[in-house]
């Protein structure tokens, strides 16, 4: 029989292989469509799988606290609402394999809230994990510079949007961190924290009169969002399931690497019109990578 270990091992894998996925789908369903677009999408397909999953395999009704309730719904508009939006805007402007990294630096932002608010003290090794993050980002900054966007972007103030998504990202666990410690499990807060994502940001479009029609979608780049949408989903329930039989020393490690696979994939399999693959790129992630995990496992 499988011990807990390898089985979060394979699960986090799985993950990881989740997120670079989605990353490239995303790339690939942007091109001509818009980030807005794609959000609904990925939450769409979340809701349809997670609806069923989340009531067959736990019980949502009888779960939640009000203070749970709230903290998800919270996680829900700030992360996998607004988090994504951003997140996605910067994988349409500056493309995947910038994104990514720089996403992945979302364990510092949650570090310095929970130092800020919580009171939690720095470590030695957990400060430098975070420099590692900070140096890896200013790389990946002016290697950008230096040899220019994707698909038509010139301006490097581009990178602040997976910036701005790697922050809210980071303040999304401090938040549903509450949650799940009042007793809620993770298949519950997932549900709920995409419901509240789904309804918070399909009113922000129906206020801004931009809901998107669904005659106003490219059908094949409607296939690529679809496609966002089920690794999203595969992501999402395989990570909370590593975490919940596995440890956060074997899980994160593993899931942090998903930058390097989108690196690879995208020199494998994408041309240079979408994403721009370097060496130094590549040298720089793993430094946004190996900070990541420190922060995680130090912190």
């Amino acid at each position: 029989m499988l011990s807990a270990l390898p089985i979060g091992a394979l699960l986090a894998t799985v993950g990881a292989a989740g997120l670079a996925v989605q990353a490239l789908c995303i790339r690939y369903g942007t091109v001509r469509s818009q980030s807005t677009q794609a959000l609904l999408v990925v939450l769409a397909v979340n809701l349809t799988a997670l609806v069923p999953i989340t009531f067959v395999f736990a019980d949502p009704v009888a779960e939640f606290t009000r203070r749970s309730l709230i903290a998800f719904v919270g996680a829900g508009l700030v992360g996998t609402m607004a988090g994504r939006a951003f997140y996605y805007e910067g994988i349409k402007r500056i493309g995947a394999s910038r994104s990514e990294p720089i996403k992945a630096s979302q364990p510092l932002h949650a570090s310095l809230l929970a130092v800020v608010v919580l009171g939690e003290v720095v470590t030695g090794l957990h400060f430098v994990s975070m420099l590692c993050i900070v140096v890896g980002i200013a790389l990946i900054t002016w290697e950008t510079a230096q040899n220019g966007l994707t698909a038509g972007e010139t301006n490097a103030s581009a990178l602040l949007f997976p910036v701005m998504g790697a922050v809210l990202y980071g303040i999304e666990p401090v938040i549903a961190t509450l949650g799940f410690n009042a007793g809620t499990s993770a298949l519950s807060g997932l549900l709920v924290k995409t419901v509240s994502a789904a309804i918070g940001f399909v009113a922000y479009l129906f206020w801004r009169r931009a809901l998107p029609a669904l005659l106003t979608y490219d059908v094949a780049e409607l296939r690529w969002l679809v496609a966002a949408g089920l690794a999203n989903t595969t992501f999402l329930v395989a990570y909370y399931t590593a975490l919940e039989v596995s440890t956060v020393a074997v899980v994160v490690p593993i899931v942090q690497s998903s930058p390097l696979l989108v690196i690879t994939l995208s020199a494998l399999f994408v041309g240079d019109d979408l994403e721009r693959i370097s060496l130094r790129l590549g040298i720089y992630t793993l430094f946004v990578i190996a900070g990541a995990i420190g922060v995680t496992i130090f912190g």
